[in-house]
């Protein structure tokens, strides 16, 4: 059985992806920049990797069958960076990549998985996009600080709703993808199950919390101010601007598919934030 490779597996679904595969037994090698001190799985190969760095490729990729690929965050430059990767998992013989998209994507160039997707479609490697809605993870990790430290959550995003998604649920489809056949070619839009205002959010936040969460709407000049101060990246900042205003549109939308594949409905915010919500306890 060929190991399968996981790209970003420190991260919120990358992490998961890699508990789940090797729970199940199935031959795992987990790349990224920083590797655990002690992962506690004895059948996971971790290798260091590194997007930019080209030669960490051949080691990460050897006899490699399956492919999950998930951009990181800070990367914005997709066609110098992330396409030279996937072009150099086909030569090495991948037979499938299932890249962790985003919903939208087809009618979004301003993206990076944009230009992703149109090149692995162009070289012809037998693909899975996994097209995800907003995740809840966003609120634990990008999000954190300021709803734990300053009571509020600063997000460009008007009145529009967002149908997010827990990264546990992506997870468990990447497993799919990534194990079973039926999957090659195909591309699944993934939300959430229910489509909430950011006010919305905040009141649940508050309620679980037991304090008062506030919900800020700023312009997007004052949102990329405010997301350079707390240390994001100039490129990390501008892909979010695009996100919560060009994405607007596809952020409220609902689909079947995740329900479909998991056969269960998605998990609901309140749950995420109550199974989370030392997060957010200040500090």
């Amino acid at each position: 059985m060929k190991p399968i490779l996981i790209t970003g597996a420190t991260g919120t679904v990358g992490g998961e992806v890699v508990r789940l595969l090797a729970q199940a037994g199935h031959p795992v090698r987990a790349a990224a920049r920083r590797l655990p001190a002690a992962s506690g799985q004895t059948s996971v190969d971790f290798v260091p990797f590194d997007f930019a760095d080209p030669a960490t490729y051949g080691a990460a990729l050897a006899g490699v069958g399956r492919l999950l690929l998930v951009r990181p965050p800070a990367i914005g430059d997709a066609k110098g960076v992330i396409n030279p990767f996937v072009s150099a998992a086909q030569a090495a013989g991948v037979e499938q990549v299932v890249f962790l998209s985003l919903i939208g994507v087809e009618r979004n160039r301003f993206v990076p998985h944009h230009a992703i997707e149109a090149h692995i479609r162009a070289i012809g490697l037998p693909y899975t996009f996994l097209r995800a809605g907003f995740f809840m993870q966003n609120l634990s990790t990008t999000h954190r600080a300021e709803i734990a430290d300053e009571n509020r959550i600063v997000i460009p995003a008007g009145q529009s709703r967002t149908a997010f998604l827990d990264g546990r649920d992506i997870a468990a489809v990447a497993v799919r993808a990534l194990t079973e056949d039926g999957h090659a070619n195909r591309a699944y839009p993934l939300t959430g199950g229910a489509a909430l205002s950011y006010a919305e959010v905040a009141a649940i936040f508050s309620e679980v919390l037991g304090r008062r969460i506030d919900y800020a709407n700023p312009p997007v000049l004052g949102f990329v101010r405010h997301s350079l101060r707390l240390g994001r990246g100039l490129g990390m900042t501008l892909v979010m601007a695009a996100l919560y205003t060009l994405g607007r549109g596809n952020a409220a939308t609902i689909t079947p598919d995740l329900s479909q594949l998991l056969s269960r409905p998605p998990g609901t915010l309140r749950q995420f934030v109550i199974d989370h919500r030392e997060s957010w306890e200040g500090g």
